[in-house]
C-alpha cells in the first residue's frame, strides 16, 4: 500500500504548512488552513501506454523553429483580440468570472463554431443539458463532441482515443486525479489535475481552455500558483443585471493585456460589439448638464465613454465622494486641482462620478472629461454633444498631452463629433482633420472656453 501523508494547506493562498495554524502567515487570513491527505505515489504521465522519458536537449535560440501562423483564429474576432491575434497551439487559457456571467456560454459558443475538433469536457452539466443550451445558440458543428467527466486519467483515455484539436475543461474546480487523495476542488486537487493538463498540452501542442470560479473577492478560486501555472488568464465581467459584458485579459504571455472584447448576451448566446462608442454614450434628446464625452483606448481600440457627475450642496456635514468606474483617488485629486488652480469651492458639495455603460477606465486621459463634466454639473451648463476631451490633467493645473491623438481624433470624426479638446503641447496638424481641434493649456481655460 502507497505510503501516506499528511499536510496543511491555506485555502486561500496555498501555502503549505507543517501543522494546522489559525492564521496563515503569508496571507494573513484566518482559519483558511484545512489538513489533506496526499498519496505520496510515482507520477505517471497523462499518456498512460508510455513509459519512456524523453530528455529535451538544449537549443541555441536561433535554431528553435518558429511559425508566425501557428495560431488558431477562432470566428470570435472579440477573443482573437484580447488573446493577441487567435489560439496558440500548447498553450493553457484559464477564464474566469462570476457565476452566470456566461463563462461556459461564451466557450460552447467557440466550440461549436472553431474549424476543428473540439473536446468540451463538462464536470457540471449532463450532455442533455449542454445539448439544450447549444440549440439556444443556435449553432451546430459534428466537430464538437461532448464528454461528461471528472476524471482525469479517463479523459486522457478519450483525448487519446478521439485526438482532439482543441480541449475545453469546464469547469478546473470540478476535476480530481486518482494520485491525491482529497476532494475535487480543493488546493492539492487543482494544483495536480492542472499541471496533468499542462503537460498535455505542451506535448501534444493542443491549446486547453479552462473555466474558473472566483472566490466573493472577485479572484480566481484555489491557489495563486494555478494564475502562475497557465498562459492566459481572462476576467469576463459585467452585471447580470445588464446585457453587455467585457472580456479583459489579466495575463497573456502572447499578447497585450491593455485589449478587451465587449459582447452583448442575448436570448440566442453572446453577440460581439464591433462599434463600443455606440453603446457607452447615451441616446438622449435634451442637453443635461454634467455629461462629458472622453475620447480614451483600451489596448489599440478607441473608444468614446460618456462620463457623468452630479455635482449638489453637501446635506450631512461631511461631503461625500463617490465613483464608479473611476478611480475615487484620482476624482478626489482632480477636485482638489479645481479647488487650488482654479479656485472652484467644492470642499463643502458631494460629488458623484460615473462611467456610463459599466466599464472601467484607467486611462488617465479621461481626466478632461471628468473635470468638465463636474463644471458642467457645478454650473448647472450643458456641454454641447458634439463636443468631446482627451487630456490629462496634472497637479499645477496643466493640460497634460495624451499618447496616441491621432487615433483619438479620428474616432471623434468617425462618430460625427464638431469638437475635440486637447492639449497645447499634443504635436497634431488641424488641417488633416475635417473635426475643430481646440488646444488648451490649463484647467482656468476649460471654463472659458465651454461656458463663457
Amino acid at each position: 500500500m502507497a505510503k501516506t501523508k499528511t499536510t496543511f494547506f491555506c485555502q486561500n493562498c496555498g501555502t503549505q504548512y507543517a501543522k494546522w495554524l489559525g492564521q496563515c502567515n503569508s496571507c494573513h487570513q484566518w482559519n483558511t488552513i484545512v489538513e489533506e491527505v496526499i498519496q505520496k505515489e510515482e507520477k505517471r504521465s497523462w499518456k498512460q501506454t508510455t513509459n519512456t522519458k524523453r530528455v529535451s536537449n538544449a537549443l541555441k535560440i536561433n535554431e528553435i523553429p518558429f511559425d508566425k501562423e501557428d495560431k488558431i483564429l477562432t470566428k470570435n474576432n472579440e477573443l482573437n483580440r484580447v488573446l493577441g491575434g487567435g489560439l496558440v497551439r500548447g498553450s493553457m487559457l484559464l477564464l474566469g468570472g462570476e457565476p452566470g456571467i456566461g463563462k461556459s456560454t461564451l466557450l460552447l459558443q467557440i466550440a461549436l463554431t472553431l474549424p476543428k475538433k473540439v473536446l468540451y469536457v463538462s464536470g457540471e452539466e449532463s450532455q442533455s443539458q449542454i445539448k439544450m443550451r447549444a440549440e439556444r445558440l443556435q449553432n451546430t458543428n459534428t466537430n464538437c463532441l461532448i464528454l461528461t467527466e471528472t476524471n482525469t486519467q479517463n479523459i486522457f483515455k478519450v483525448i487519446e482515443e478521439l485526438t482532439p484539436d482543441v480541449v475545453v475543461i469546464d469547469s478546473i474546480q470540478t476535476l480530481y486525479t486518482e494520485y491525491i487523495e482529497a476532494s475535487p476542488g480543493s488546493i492539492s486537487q487543482i494544483r495536480e489535475t492542472t499541471a496533468e493538463l499542462i503537460k498535455f498540452a505542451k506535448e501534444t501542442a493542443t491549446p486547453v481552455l479552462l473555466i474558473g470560479h472566483i472566490t466573493k473577492d472577485g479572484n480566481i478560486a484555489g491557489p495563486k500558483i494555478l494564475e502562475h501555472m497557465v498562459d492566459v488568464v481572462l476576467q469576463f465581467e459585467g452585471d447580470r443585471n445588464h446585457t453587455y459584458r467585457i472580456l479583459r485579459a489579466i495575463k497573456n504571455r502572447f499578447g497585450s493585456t491593455a485589449e478587451i472584447g465587449i459582447y452583448e448576451m442575448q436570448h440566442t448566446g453572446l453577440r460581439e460589439v464591433e462599434n463600443p462608442s455606440e453603446i457607452l454614450i447615451s441616446q438622449k434628446e435634451d442637453n443635461l448638464s454634467g455629461t462629458a464625452i472622453a475620447a480614451t483606448l483600451e489596448g489599440v481600440r478607441p473608444l468614446m465613454i460618456e462620463v457623468q457627475a452630479l455635482v449638489s450642496t453637501a446635506v450631512y456635514g461631511t461631503p461625500q465622494r463617490s465613483s464608479t468606474g473611476y478611480d475615487i483617488k484620482r476624482l478626489n485629486m482632480l477636485l482638489a486641482v479645481l479647488e487650488k488652480r482654479a479656485g472652484f469651492r467644492l470642499g463643502a458639495k458631494d460629488v458623484f462620478l460615473n462611467i456610463a455603460g459599466g466599464i472601467r477606465v484607467d486611462d488617465p486621459a479621461i481626466d478632461l472629461a471628468v473635470i468638465s463634466a463636474i463644471l458642467s454639473s457645478n454650473e448647472d451648463i450643458a456641454i454641447p454633444q458634439d463636443f468631446c476631451f482627451a487630456a490629462e490633467i496634472g497637479l499645477a493645473g496643466e493640460i497634460r498631452p495624451v499618447s496616441r491623438v491621432g487615433q483619438r481624433i479620428l474616432e471623434a470624426e468617425k462618430l460625427g463629433f464638431h469638437k475635440i479638446f486637447i492639449s497645447k503641447f499634443n504635436k497634431v496638424n488641424s488641417s488633416n482633420y475635417t473635426i475643430k481641434i481646440v488646444k488648451i493649456t490649463k484647467v482656468e481655460d476649460v471654463f472659458s472656453n465651454l461656458f463663457t
